[in-house]
């Protein structure tokens, strides 16, 4: 009997231990050291427990900067012009696949509407093509349906275009499923 009553109080100490952990901040961001009894030094403590089911995954704050996301501008301005030209070789770093689809955009001529922005999620495989179609993640607000489908329409078609990519095979394989976000911005003015 009371040999239960030990086992239930520790596992109540433990979840309530798990849960405080979970609250706690890390006032040293970016320090990723498991922690230890025997470390003098901060660490960052894992948020694990044995009463969480799944895998034991510590939470890590990323650095800003570390992931793959572009805006497209319809008019680039005079100081980036240098970043939409085509690169005439195989693509080797994220450089030259940015400059290879900020090349690739052309608005659409039709139904255009100024200051219109719209964001797609796509993934590339190793050869260079798309691992399904873009998904769409945002249209700006109160923009006509068949406004958002036309731009839609000339983002798909715009890929397609310069698709496959050439990759090298370092660049490939770094690539390879991993999301890439690209916020389109049509700033041309138009009706004037």
């Amino acid at each position: 009997m009371w040999r239960g009553i030990l086992i239930f109080l520790l596992l109540a100490i433990s979840v309530v231990a798990a849960d405080a952990q979970r609250r706690q901040i890390n006032p040293i961001p970016f320090s990723h050291e498991p922690c230890s009894v025997l470390d003098g030094r901060p660490c960052t403590p894992s948020y694990c427990s044995p009463l969480e089911p799944g895998p034991c995954i510590p939470e890590i704050d990323y650095p800003y900067g570390q992931n793959l996301q572009l805006t497209i501008e319809s008019v680039p301005a005079q100081a980036d012009r240098a970043k939409y030209q085509k690169p005439d070789h195989d693509l080797d770093t994220i450089g030259d696949l940015f400059a290879e689809l900020r090349s690739c955009w052309s608005p659409p001529p039709d139904n255009g509407r100024a200051g219109m922005q719209m964001s797609v999620r796509f993934s590339f495989n190793k050869a260079g093509g798309l691992i399904g179609p873009p998904r769409l993640t945002y249209a700006t607000a109160g923009v006509p349906a068949d406004t958002r489908t036309t731009y839609l329409n000339a983002i798909n078609s715009s890929l397609k275009a310069c698709l496959p990519l050439k990759f090298t095979s370092g660049l490939g394989g770094a690539l390879a499923g991993r999301p890439i976000a690209i916020r389109y911005v049509d700033n041309r003015e138009l009706g004037k």
